[in-house]
């Protein structure tokens, strides 16, 4: 008998207890509309968890009680049709049922002869062919598109350095890089992370919808040029996470290859516009991209955490992380074949099975029921910016690109200043009373509720309740306190 085996001494209880704890999570999913939209953690319960290390055991039974009590009813909320703040999925019951299958094979992705390795090629093939990559182009799913960011803005910086960079690093390289003003801040931390520094980030104007300056990025490559710089990188973004504006990929591509530079789209969750037949022209000339990186656990509504980095050219990729050790040669046969493996093209050595939640919800769904969802999104923010547009009351701060509403509470009389601090206690007073989940954010200087439709589940009656809430709080006589 094995006393150190961690399996249930009674696998019937504990097939008693999945049991329970399966229906209690179709419960939880199924009645998400009887529940605020959010309720902040109490004190007693943030108490509660911060307990010390626990040096025996307890019954399984008695730690899922604590997790029912304590941490079960206090989640991010994003799963709610009202939760509209950042750029949050609301994930599917497919993915939730995903999740436990891969849980249950415990399985390592970074390489070697196993089912998960090819059901994620499987996934990474499925993306390259909806964004028209060549079929001998490579790419490998992440935690998401912060780290698919940093993996292609490695291999770009390898790529223009040339073999030597592996053991020479930047021998002083005075490479630049370029992004529209307001890009994603993973991007600077990446080419920080690079060793190239966020000095190496030219932050390029933007024009009336928030979209890079063509005219302005020319200048500064041309000046950086002369100044005895190295341009290698161009990032564009399609979907900026303040204003869902779109950056023109086609120009950028034709721009790219004339300069003889890597362009590098961060298409967090603007990429997949790709499957609406209406908002798909806002990426055209996506499949023209070095490299691409997006989310699944937005748009595609998948469990956290997965997104997918695609890149042109396998060669290239593989070049900047690739590494032998004895330990790690794969083989012909036998459990060490499966070449080439994962690991041999990013970070990571041990990686999850993410793409399983990929695989079983996209064979359930089908991609168009995901087009179908993404298109009701927009359709849902354009109808919102109109309302706020026709509103004495509200005002519109930006054009509604895809499904970003930027939009503030106006009130006669107050300066800039008040009205931002309106604005914010607008936002907490909305979300605090759990009607819905506004965010806050910045547009030419002037903060902004921000309402991100991307959640499955959200219909228009969601955005009455979201405009009524608002409207409300902006009247409460705490609020006119504050503000002062």
């Amino acid at each position: 008998m094995n006393d150190t085996s961690l399996d249930p001494a009674d696998w019937d209880a504990f097939r008693a207890l999945v049991h329970r704890a399966v229906d209690d999570a179709v419960d939880f999913l199924a009645t998400i509309r009887e529940r605020p939209a959010w309720r902040p953690v109490p004190a007693a319960v943030r108490d509660a968890l911060r307990e010390p290390l626990p040096r025996t055991g307890e019954p399984l039974e008695a730690s899922y009680a604590r997790f029912r009590e304590l941490i079960l009813p206090y989640a991010t909320g994003n799963l709610h049709p009202r939760f509209f703040g950042w750029v949050h999925g609301g994930g599917t019951p497919a993915g939730a049922l995903a999740e436990f299958l891969a849980g249950v094979m415990n399985a390592n992705v970074g390489g070697r002869e196993h089912a998960a390795v090819y059901v994620e090629r499987a996934v990474v093939a499925w993306f390259g062919e909806l964004f028209g990559f060549p079929p001998a182009s490579s790419g490998l799913l992440t935690t998401g598109t912060s780290m698919g960011n940093l993996l292609a803005i490695c291999a770009a910086r390898d790529a223009a350095l040339g073999a030597q960079a592996r053991e020479r690093g930047l021998a002083g390289a005075p490479l630049v890089a370029y992004a529209a003003r307001g890009a994603h801040s993973s991007i600077a931390k990446a080419l920080r992370i690079a060793g190239l520094g966020t000095a190496s980030l030219r932050a390029v104007a933007v024009d009336e919808r928030f979209a890079i300056d063509l005219a302005a990025l020319r200048a500064s490559i041309a000046a950086d040029r002369a100044a005895g710089a190295r341009p290698f990188l161009v990032v564009a973004t399609a979907g900026t996470v303040d204003t869902g504006a779109f950056d023109p990929l086609e120009a950028l591509a034709d721009l790219c290859a004339a300069e003889g530079l890597w362009l590098h789209v961060d298409g967090a969750f603007g990429a997949l516009a790709i499957l609406s037949p209406r908002h798909a022209h806002l990426v055209a000339g996506i499949a023209r991209a070095d490299s691409l990186a997006f989310d699944a656990h937005k748009w595609l509504q998948a469990p956290y955490a997965v997104g997918c980095v695609l890149f042109r050219d396998e060669r290239a990729h593989r070049a900047a992380f690739a590494e032998s050790a004895y330990y790690l040669v794969p083989a012909d046969r036998g459990t060490a074949a499966g070449a080439p493996w994962y690991a041999e093209y990013g970070l990571e050595l041990s990686r999850d099975f993410r793409a399983l939640r990929l695989w079983l919800t996209l064979r359930h769904y089908g991609i168009g029921r995901f087009g179908e969802a993404i298109a009701r999104c927009c359709e849902l923010a354009a109808a919102l910016g109109a309302q706020v547009a026709a509103a004495d009351d509200l005002e519109l701060l930006a054009p509604v690109s895809l499904n970003v509403v930027c939009f503030r509470v106006r009130r006669p009389g107050l300066d800039e200043g008040a009205l931002d601090r309106l604005n914010a206690a607008v936002a907490v007073a909305v979300q605090e009373a759990g009607e819905a989940v506004p965010s806050t954010t910045r547009v030419e200087g002037r903060l902004a509720l921000r309402v991100c439709l991307i959640n499955h589940r959200t219909v228009a009656e969601d955005l009455e309740v979201l405009l009524a809430a608002v409207r409300t709080a902006a009247g409460l006589p705490r609020l006119a306190e504050e503000v002062g």
